[in-house]
C-alpha cells in the first residue's frame, strides 16, 4: 500500500533471490543512510546491477539533501563497473560506495571489514 516513505540509518539489502524484489519502488519507500549489499553468491550477481541502477533512479525522487552510503561486503566485477560507469550520477545523488580493505582477525580467521559510524 502507498504511504510516506519509511527513513532508517541501515538497510542490509536481501541477498540470493530475495534481492530480485529490490526495485525502484523499494528504495522510494525505505530511504537508509546506509545500504549494506551483502550475499556473494552467484545469484546476486545475476540482478546487482538492476539493484544498483533502481537505487539511482529511486534517488533522483527523494528531493531530499541526504547523502547515502552503499556498503559492498563482497567484491564483484559487477559492482566495479557500475561504480566506474555511474560515478558521476553518484556523486551528483549524493551517494557514497564505501570499499575497505581492512581486515578484522577473529581466531583462527580473518575477513574483510569496515566500520560505520553513526
Amino acid at each position: 500500500p502507498q504511504g510516506p516513505p519509511v527513513y532508517v540509518d541501515l538497510a542490509y539489502l536481501p541477498g540470493s533471490w530475495s534481492a530480485r524484489t529490490v526495485d525502484e519502488e523499494f528504495f522510494r519507500r525505505i530511504r537508509a543512510l546506509c545500504y549494506v549489499v551483502s550475499g556473494d553468491d552467484h545469484l546476486k550477481e545475476g540482478v546487482l546491477r538492476p539493484l544498483l541502477d533502481a537505487l539511482l533512479a529511486a534517488k533522483h525522487h527523494w528531493g531530499l539533501d541526504i547523502q547515502v552510503t552503499l556498503i559492498p561486503t563482497f567484491d564483484s566485477l559487477v559492482m566495479h563497473e557500475w561504480y566506474q560507469e555511474t560515478h558521476e550520477r553518484q556523486q551528483e545523488l549524493g551517494i557514497t560506495v564505501l570499499g575497505s580493505n581492512s581486515t578484522v582477525a577473529m581466531q583462527d580467521e580473518t575477513f574483510p571489514a569496515c566500520k560505520v559510524e553513526f
